[in-house]
């Protein structure tokens, strides 16, 4: 566990959408700028102090719907529409540089280069800052809108859309890392120095966010005292990365999160039941995830291992018709997000072991993988395609075209699902794991549940309404590797975001993986009765603190 305190979060008054950071650093304490593009406000902000000052006062309407900003000598840069301009620092009178065909969104200076994002035409442009003519472009990392800044040989890019910083090659664009956000809708990105001499990474974020609003006049007129309304949330939030280069994967921000499983014995028919043993899975030791405690809650446990999983058991002498009460576990955890950076060069060329192939590669879940509906769907959603990660990626983007979220009163099988269209998470799971295995690559289901991602709550207890699946592939020569059943699928038709593709955010709680969730058996159980016959599940996450990655 690391030690290192976490920076404090920014927090500006009267500010509503910050857009772009960059650092000032020739003031007496370094500080940050950023643009309030709704109000066209040019911010000075204090890591230290917290302090804010609005810089152009009197010049707000000239900086309406600024993009980003960066800070080069004595001028300012930044994105206007489809236009760059520079200007001084002391008059703030924009000079245009250059024009693109279409909406230009983040901006970065180095030496007698100038970067600009474009997320319409898909590319990184470099311009000659003398001149203003173009040099080159490569293609943008992610697919969302993308802010920028440049530290060393590396350009960074801050994808909107896909909670993503890419650290990549000035020269040529190349992806070197990247690490998801701890937060959604970051809009910019800056590095400012911190104290011991090391360097942090600020990320703003812009968002709206639903409330209750207490309505006066509600019940006066005979409805409701409360409704929904929406307010704007905008802050400053420092990332923090540890990047293993050696396993192609990245830590970021984590958090110490309690999680209590709880069954609530409420038998639904009077049966008496003997020698119950109750096995509930608990969270898994993982790259990301980190088990510090485990506790019994109302009854007795004993932890056992099975295929490498620690599962909580539950011994009960007998179960008596409607008999009350409470068991389960809670668990304090360490949770980071995680994202892989892998090229398909790097998969290995080995075959599956044949155990793996037993196991992974046969229909074990009603998938319907001897369907022909679903055998046609393997055949035309990979195609020629040979490379283990090409064919995933393949697989999840077909997937995605033909399916729409949507939950269901039961989990169909695979081909029901997709002539249906709609599917919930463990109805994409199904439909990808089965189009997987046809392919020839190891799939299987991971998951239980997600935290609450109200990371700024803590100590609150927060209730998940849903648990949730995903999937792990397997990468020979690598290993397995996460990926996302729906939550990607955002944009009709495509492109889609791969910020889960190959990464977990923080809230993932990864519990048995490869193992049974929940399992019950008796000396005497009736076939007609089930565990949910038997008992009704609480779940509560607590957020304790925030956490550096792990060295």
């Amino acid at each position: 566990m690391a030690s290192e305190p976490i920076a404090p979060t920014l927090r500006p008054m009267g500010v509503y959408a910050m857009a772009g950071l960059a650092l000032e650093a020739d003031q007496p304490l370094p500080c940050l700028l950023s643009i309030d593009r709704v109000r066209g406000y040019l911010l000075r902000l204090d890591p230290r102090m917290g302090n804010t000052m609005v810089l152009n006062p009197r010049q707000v309407e000239a900086w309406l719907d600024v993009t980003d900003l960066c800070l080069a000598g004595d001028h300012l840069w930044f994105t206007q529409g489809c236009q760059v301009f520079y200007c001084d620092r002391m008059t703030l009178v924009p000079t245009l540089f250059a024009e693109l065909p279409y909406p230009a969104n983040g901006i970065a200076v180095w030496e007698s280069l100038v970067y600009v994002t474009c997320q319409k035409s898909g590319y990184i442009h470099s311009f000659a800052r003398e001149t203003g003519t173009f040099v080159a472009k490569f293609p943008q990392p992610g697919v969302g809108t993308e802010t920028l800044c440049v530290d060393g040989d590396h350009l960074w890019v801050c994808d909107r859309l896909e909670q993503t910083v890419y650290c990549c090659d000035r020269a040529t664009g190349e992806v070197c890392y990247s690490a998801l956000t701890p937060f959604s809708s970051p809009t910019g990105i800056a590095f400012c120095p911190g104290e011991g001499g090391r360097d942090i990474c600020y990320i703003a974020y812009a968002q709206e966010e639903p409330y209750l609003r207490d309505d006066p006049n509600g019940e006066a007129v005979g409805g409701d005292p409360f409704e929904l309304a929406w307010r704007d949330r905008t802050f400053v939030h420092p990332l923090y990365m540890k990047t293993v280069p050696a396993e192609h994967y990245t830590l970021s921000n984590g958090y110490l999160v309690e999680l209590s499983y709880v069954e609530e014995l409420l038998p639904l028919e009077a049966v008496t039941i003997n020698q119950v043993v109750w096995r509930i899975a608990l969270p898994s030791d993982t790259l990301r995830q980190r088990v510090r405690h485990v506790e019994a809650i109302g009854h007795p446990l004993e932890i056992e291992e099975q295929d490498g999983q620690k599962v909580a058991v539950f011994r009960f002498d007998q179960i008596q018709p409607f008999q009350g009460g409470l068991f389960g576990w809670r668990v304090v955890m360490e949770m980071y997000g995680l994202k892989y950076c892998l090229t398909p060069q790097v998969a290995g060329d080995e075959a599956l072991p044949e155990e793996m192939q037993e196991r992974y590669l046969v229909d074990d879940d009603e998938l319907a993988m001897d369907s022909e509906v679903i055998q046609r769907a393997a055949r035309s959603a990979v195609g020629t395609e040979t490379n283990v990660l090409r064919k995933m990626l393949k697989i999840r983007n077909y997937v995605y075209d033909r399916l729409s979220y949507g939950i269901q009163p039961k989990i169909d099988t695979p081909d029901v699902a997709l002539a249906r269209g709609v599917g919930s998470c463990g109805e994409y799971v199904g439909v990808i794991l089965a189009l997987a295995r046809l392919s020839g690559i190891a799939c299987r289901t991971i998951g239980r549940y997600k935290c609450p991602a109200h990371n700024d709550r803590f100590g609150v207890p927060l209730e998940p309404e849903f648990n949730h699946v995903w999937i792990e592939f397997y990468l020979p020569g690598v290993g397995w590797l996460p990926m996302e059943s729906n939550v990607d699928d955002v944009i009709e038709r495509g492109p889609y975001p791969e910020r889960f593709f190959m990464g977990l955010a923080w809230f993932h709680t990864e519990i048995g993986k490869g193992i049974s969730f929940e399992k019950m058996r008796a000396a005497d159980l009736p076939e007609s009765v089930r565990m949910g016959d038997l008992a009704i599940n609480h779940i509560r996450f607590r957020i304790l603190e925030e956490l550096v990655p792990y060295l």
